[in-house]
């Protein structure tokens, strides 16, 4: 990517300083090093202006999003606090699962370091919008990137709300239909563990939705105006203080938040129902930061 002047590559892992290596062969402008362990994690840091953080253990069959929390939680905390110390002004983009409760944790630790910015720190639903927009291409018998699904609320399971009263064509669809993907987009993770067999959770499909996400922030960084994509931040968009919804992004990453538009009686319906659990995610979240 053009817009990458240098590309650090952070794990424990004592391969890591190969794959910047592999990296590095890539005919661009950008230049990558290699960091492994903790001791070498702030360097790899330093002066970063976008932190982009897939880290920790994957799903397995019959684990959900918050299974995960245990392991992550610690995982997510620590790479926060390095961030405060060696790229306080660093925009955070979040992969790591359970996002709902994971971007409440990294914001604490902000918080606590007297550096946080809630418009910098960011939870990645885009797989949930692929996914939709896969889908209802298919439904619909269109390209598929040409459509754009809204997504809101969270990145687990019934707190994924695809709002598809607005796609253009849905007054179509049948009331089994709309249940039935909106089911699909909210457990559409479950697809690939199954499918997989053991073997992990969605991989390929995460890492081309997070990819795109950068992209648009760069993009937006790098002065481009009009940009909005749905992810999961720090606003006031309903009673949940973390809220994923269609958001511009600029220099200084969630510049601002679309409300909500005028809901289908399901989609109220899955709205309310869905915020105790997302509220309670986001509290343990924060609980855990807060016990540090």
């Amino acid at each position: 990517c053009d817009m990458v002047s240098h590309l650090s590559v952070y794990d424990l892992a004592n391969f890591t300083p190969g794959v910047a290596v592999d990296l590095s062969h890539i005919n661009t402008p950008c230049t990558v090093s290699g960091h492994k362990g903790a001791e070498e994690l702030e360097a790899a840091l330093e002066g970063a202006d976008v932190v982009v953080i897939p880290a920790g253990i994957a799903r397995k069959p019959g684990m959900t999003r918050d299974d995960l929390f245990n392991t992550n939680a610690g995982i997510i905390a620590s790479l926060a606090g390095a961030c405060a110390k060696a790229c306080p002004e660093a925009i955070l983009v979040l992969i790591a699962n359970p996002v709902n409760s994971l971007v409440p944790v990294a914001a604490e630790v902000l918080k606590k370091a007297g550096v946080h910015d809630p418009r910098k720190v960011i939870g990645v639903t885009s797989l949930d919008v692929t996914r939709a927009n896969t889908w209802v291409g298919e439904m619909n018998g269109e390209n598929p990137r040409e459509q754009n699904v809204v997504v809101v609320g969270g990145h687990a399971g019934t707190t994924i709300l695809p709002l598809l009263s607005q796609v253009p064509g849905s007054d179509r669809w049948s009331d089994e239909q709309i249940k039935a993907l909106t089911n699909r987009i909210q457990f559409g993770g479950e697809e690939v563990v199954k499918a997989k067999d053991g073997a992990g959770s969605a991989t390929l499909s995460m890492a081309y939705s997070g990819a795109e996400f950068v992209r648009q922030i760069l993009r937006a960084i790098n002065g481009e105006q009009g940009i909005v994509e749905c992810c999961y931040t720090e606003n006031n968009v309903t009673e949940a203080s973390f809220f994923a919804t269609p958001t511009t992004l600029g220099p200084n990453g969630a510049e601002s938040v679309t409300s909500l538009p005028e809901l289908s009686a399901f989609e109220q319906e899955g709205l309310d129902s869905m915020l105790p659990d997302l509220k309670a995610q986001i509290a343990k979240g924060v609980e855990f930061a807060k016990s540090l």
